[in-house]
């Protein structure tokens, strides 16, 4: 029984993890009508002009990339960290390492997001960013939803 809550405990800590990491990219990047998502704001509000679509288009696909490399990395070290903790069943320092590559994984595809974010605000008129500005801030504060 003891290595059955073990096993339980290792999947929900990684589960937890991997929720965190990709809370900022969910919330702001996939279709969730009512959370008024930054993709909707950007393409459906904002009347964005042939150009600001390229180059926003451009972003978009770069940030794409960037961001499927850095899941990959976090998807790695929530891997790690469920090896650690099935061979440490502690708070030991292997765990604490995997904690730690997990937590920096997180927060490069949190600040790769946040550069992602102003890299498209640049794109914008100032009547554009208002609106954008106020769906970002919109979207960050809203309760989470289940």
């Amino acid at each position: 029984m003891r290595g059955l809550v073990r096993y339980v405990v290792i999947a929900v800590v990684a589960f937890l993890v991997a929720l965190i990491a990709v809370h900022a990219d969910k919330v702001l990047f996939r279709s969730d009508p009512a959370s008024g998502q930054l993709h909707e704001i950007v393409h459906e509000k904002l009347h964005l002009d042939p150009q600001q679509h390229a180059k926003v288009d451009q972003l978009e696909k770069d940030f794409a990339a960037r961001r499927k490399a850095l899941e990959a990395e976090m998807q790695a070290a929530n891997a790690d960290l469920a090896a650690a903790i099935a061979h440490e069943h502690s708070y030991g320092p292997d765990v604490e390492k995997a904690v730690d590559r997990s937590h920096h994984a997180m927060g490069e595809l949190q600040k790769a997001t946040l550069r992602h974010i102003f890299a498209m605000r640049a794109v914008l008129r100032p009547d554009q960013a208002r609106i954008f500005d106020e769906g970002i801030t919109k979207t960050l504060t809203a309760p989470a939803q289940d």
